[in-house]
């Protein structure tokens, strides 16, 4: 494509957009030697190759319709799947969102000067007009990009706090028939509903008769850590489970009082140990201390 020999009243847009299609490989074939694409696609050149392909068929799609600064043009949105992608990729890999716009910001530049090829004279006003187009739009591929990885990042960041909640909120079997779940740290309403879900996971399949939550390393209990502590209770209830909370120190008695909470339905005991004592017993097992048992013979 030359394009001195192009109607004049072409605008750059289009231009730019025509470049695209008509340059697609050979733009692609050097940004498939870029950090952003050569990182990601470690195995297959090819698919680094096609991978950039689809970026530039979004960008030329964006072109002809002018909107260079937009980052909500339709274009975008067959790409966005694809930088996606990419950008968790980067993200897993320890890449913050401006490290990866920088990377794509690297684009620019191959692409720039494939696109000074096609003109006889790079310093007429429709080169220069073209230029500044293709970098407009690189600028919001950019901005689309950091855009993507920012989600990314935000999907890693939540994916990682549901793991930290579950190991956090581990259900133990201490006995046939009974659980415990040890809570340490704060008790807010997102750790509250994994340790319900846990706890409820866990009844059904250990058959669990009793329950036990040990709240010994909750900081403090106010209103609201009383509310999911009753909820998980009756939920346990009604899988057919009693549910015994141990661990109330004596300072939290004390807050627990003076904030008028009615625990009177809830089954407590001091410790974890009284706690399965209690289960134990009730379900017609006795224990009793070596020492004892030596000293009465």
């Amino acid at each position: 494509m030359r394009v001195p020999e192009q109607d004049a009243a072409e605008s750059a847009p289009r231009l730019v957009s025509s470049f695209l299609e008509q340059r697609r490989e050979q733009v692609a074939q050097r940004w498939a030697d870029a950090p952003l694409f050569r990182s990601v696609f470690t195995v297959s050149r090819d698919e680094a190759v096609e991978a950039c392909k689809v970026v530039l068929d979004a960008l030329s799609d964006v072109a002809v319709t002018g909107r260079l600064e937009d980052v909500r043009a339709p274009g975008f949105t067959a790409v966005r799947d694809q930088l996606g992608r990419m950008a968790q990729n980067r993200a897993r890999a320890g890449s913050t969102p401006a490290q990866i716009a920088d990377e794509v910001a690297g684009l620019r530049v191959p692409a720039v000067e494939l696109l000074r090829e096609e003109f006889t004279d790079a310093t007429t006003a429709q080169a220069q007009d073209s230029v500044l187009a293709l970098t407009l739009l690189m600028g919001t591929l950019r901005l689309v990009m950091m855009e993507t990885a920012l989600d990314a990042n935000a999907e890693l960041i939540e994916r990682q706090r549901q793991q930290l909640l579950e190991v956090a909120t581990p259900v133990i079997k201490l006995w046939e028939g009974t659980v415990a779940v040890p809570l340490i740290g704060t008790l807010d309403s997102a750790r509250s509903q994994v340790v319900m879900e846990s706890l409820l996971e866990a009844i059904v399949d250990q058959r669990a008769r009793y329950a036990i939550l040990d709240i010994t390393g909750v900081p403090t209990v106010d209103s609201l850590v009383a509310q999911h502590l009753m909820k998980t209770v009756a939920a346990a209830r009604l899988m057919g489970a009693e549910c015994i909370v141990s661990g109330i120190r004596p300072a939290i008695a004390q807050t627990i009082v003076q904030l008028g909470i009615d625990l009177g339905s809830v089954l407590t005991r001091a410790s974890l140990a009284d706690a399965l004592a209690y289960a134990l017993s009730r379900q017609g097992i006795e224990v009793s201390r070596a020492d004892a048992g030596a000293s009465a013979r």
